[in-house]
């Protein structure tokens, strides 16, 4: 078994505070961390039907059952549980009691938030980081990555992508969407979430968007929402830094697995990646959620961002601390040229009082500092982010 980088941060929250509470994908692999995190507590599944009715009938015979604690999974399907949690942990006065799992972002965020305020950690747990997923495999390679995903249980079971990817879909759909809003066409959100595959990377137009899925411009802003509260794909916001231009305000839209995004594509070999028109947009998606999982990885919230302004001039990724800016430009190709420094060398030269510094992330193999910039691949971002944080404290 893998041991996952946001295990140690799992464990040590856990001595820190009544309730650690972690949420992420369905099939993120957040029940086996749990379980090989704490081996000694009481599981208990809220997926079936018994656990949810002993739970919800009578709530506090259901919590004198685990009196040492338990892991309880997928908590948004009991959300009224939750209060009788805050009044047992206050009543027992000690940390290190109930680990809670939840696939449903939002549900999961509204309960917590309402009830457990101060009495939790919350942890994000996403598929495979890169490192992890080498640890998973023994050895990938750029379109390996991109066609198979993350999904922890393709590489532990040695699944076909393309089937079990399938097979994810259609239980998202059966099961948490129709958990989280009343869409009447199953089939019309189907290809909304694909017309979102094609859009990775771009900015979020859902005039646009709507239009092609033939829904209304209010239902493409609800289904957004679906997909965010479902862990399927999240919002990069822009960056404004105090610099006289006028700047883009839309997010742009990415997938949390860029081989679910490949899948939605259409993509079912990986020999198909190296030609598809839209490797350069999978790429990116896989270098800023990479950066994403690292965040997450330490129990950090986001702090990406994108720079681009009304004239198209941009800068893909940027990674923010207080006073500092790693500024991330990613580039598809595997052959160094003069024209992947471009973007980044205006947007430091317009920030260059704010200390950042500069990165590009390419699909080749040599690993040097050019005009400032240090050129690496996906591979050793982990690695790079880790260093530069440590530079800043």
């Amino acid at each position: 078994m893998i041991s996952r980088t946001l295990r140690p941060k799992l464990l040590s929250l856990f001595k820190q505070y009544p309730v650690v509470t972690v949420t992420g994908p369905r099939q993120s692999g957040k029940t086996t961390l749990c379980q090989d995190a704490f081996p000694d507590l009481d599981y208990v599944s809220f997926e079936a039907q018994d656990r949810r009715s002993f739970a919800d009938e009578d709530p506090r015979g259901f919590l004198r059952a685990h009196p040492e604690g338990a892991i309880f999974d997928e908590i948004q399907r009991v959300p009224e549980l939750v209060s009788y949690i805050q009044e047992h942990v206050d009543a027992r006065k000690r940390n290190g009691i109930y680990v809670l799992t939840g696939s449903q972002n939002l549900a999961v965020s509204q309960t917590i938030s309402q009830s457990l305020a101060g009495r939790t950690a919350l942890l994000r747990l996403l598929p495979f980081s890169i490192s992890e997923a080498l640890e998973a495999a023994g050895a990938l390679n750029t379109e390996q990555m991109i066609y198979t995903g993350f999904y922890p249980r393709i590489y532990d079971q040695k699944l076909d992508p393309t089937q079990a990817l399938t097979d994810y879909f259609e239980t998202y759909v059966e099961r948490d969407l129709r958990q989280l809003s009343a869409v009447r066409s199953l089939s019309t959100f189907q290809r909304f979430v694909k017309l979102c595959a094609g859009r990775i990377g771009q900015l979020l137009n859902l005039q646009s968007l709507g239009n092609d899925a033939g829904v209304s411009h209010a239902t493409a802003r609800e289904w957004i929402g679906l997909l965010e509260a479902s862990y399927i794909a999240f919002l990069l916001r822009p960056f404004h830094p105090n610099v006289s231009k006028r700047l883009i305000k839309s997010p742009k839209l990415y997938f949390y697995d860029v081989g679910f995004a490949a899948y939605l594509l259409g993509i079912e070999d990986q020999r198909q990646i190296t030609s598809h028109p839209l490797r350069g947009s999978l790429f990116e998606n896989l270098v800023v959620v990479e950066a994403l999982k690292h965040r997450y990885n330490q129990a950090r919230p986001s702090n990406l961002y994108f720079y681009r302004e009304n004239t198209g001039r941009e800068v893909d990724l940027l990674y923010t601390t207080a006073d500092h800016i790693l500024a991330i430009e990613i580039k598809a190709g595997a052959t160094l040229t003069s024209s992947f420094f471009t973007e980044i060398q205006h947007f430091s030269e317009l920030v260059q009082k704010r200390g950042n510094e500069r990165v590009l992330i390419y699909d080749g193999e040599e690993k040097v500092r050019r005009q400032g910039t240090l050129v690496a691949n996906p591979f050793d971002l982990e690695k790079i982010l880790a260093q530069w944080e440590k530079s800043q404290e």
